[in-house]
């Protein structure tokens, strides 16, 4: 169970005298003379995950080392998994990990892997690929680019106004580069193949659904590879997430974080508004933030985010 817990494929038991091998490809027990070096092990492994032979300086580069700050277990799987997919051709990928286990620091490591192994969208020898991070808020865009991403360096580059084209770590939102109704968009003046590697945060929040305006980014770079990462399950409402970027490669749940201790117990605590309780009415004359007049009625729970949205809610 351990070994399933940590995501290895091969495990080994011994008294001292005998060895155990347990193979995960082949869900084979067999009793061995020696323990397989470390060029037989990565030879089975790279042949069990299907990665081509051009694979290993990726896969093996050695995670960014921060003093303190280690991946922990389920993120060196995540991160692995993350980095094996996408050079073993693996186009669309989903990583689902609960809030405050360190989305962000996947992010980055799976980013640094491969960007230190030379992968890129075309498999051209010598190239550093070309990586765009990609959220809907400043705040989930400049702390990741002034902390997490810090060792990239002069790479990193913010996409404000203009399209910069001699860096190689972009972060960008979505409102800075999407059309509106002054400009066609400014990913655009990109083109389509200017990117080996997309990263998606909180993917879950419209980009993949197919009337979002932000689909449009995605689809435009579709020849990029593309990782979204969100903390949300598979629920109703964000059926398309999963339909776009398929089944995830690693899910760590709230409920595993917990038992892990990375997360702390919560105790759900109902509130019920003031407008739940007694209703809304707007005063006479009242309008809307687009300047229309809202019809003069009591509004209650079933209208709220239905018919009608408050602010102060």
């Amino acid at each position: 169970d351990y070994a399933e817990i940590l995501g290895l494929k091969f495990a080994y038991a011994t008294n001292g005298a005998d060895i155990i091998e347990y193979d995960y490809f082949t869900c084979e027990e067999r009793l061995i003379d020696r323990f397989p070096t470390p060029d037989e092990l990565w030879f089975r492994y790279q042949s069990g995950q299907g990665l081509p032979d051009s694979s290993p300086k990726a896969v093996l580069y050695p995670f960014h080392f921060q003093p303190g700050r280690e991946p922990r277990y389920y993120q060196r799987i995540a991160i692995n998994r993350a980095v094996e997919a996408i050079v073993r051709g693996q186009r669309r990928c989903l990583l689902t990990l609960a809030t405050g286990t360190g989305k962000t620091k996947v992010a980055f490591q799976t980013c640094w892997k491969l960007w230190n192994g030379e992968w890129n969208a075309r498999g051209q020898a010598g190239r550093k690929p070309r990586i765009l991070f990609l959220a809907d808020r400043n705040i989930l865009v400049d702390k990741p680019q002034a902390e997490e991403f810090a060792p990239f360096g002069d790479a990193r580059h913010k996409i404000q106004g203009e399209a910069n084209k001699s860096r190689e770590m972009y972060f960008a939102i979505y409102q800075a580069v999407a059309k509106d109704e002054r400009r066609p968009g400014l990913y655009r003046e990109f083109d389509p193949d200017f990117f080996d590697l997309i990263v998606i945060d909180e993917c879950h929040r419209g980009s993949a659904s197919d009337e979002s305006n932000w689909r449009d980014i995605l689809e435009y770079f579709e020849p990029a590879y593309q990782l979204g990462m969100t903390a949300t399950p598979l629920r109703e409402d964000n059926r398309d997430t999963y339909a776009y970027f398929g089944k995830p490669l690693y899910t760590y749940s709230l409920k595993q974080g917990i038992a892990d201790g990375f997360l702390a117990p919560y105790r759900v605590h109902r509130i019920v508004t003031t407008f739940d309780a007694a209703g809304w009415r707007p005063s006479k004359g009242q309008k809307d933030r687009y300047g229309r007049d809202i019809p003069d009625a009591e509004y209650h729970t079933k209208d709220f985010e239905r018919v009608i949205s408050l602010e102060a809610r």
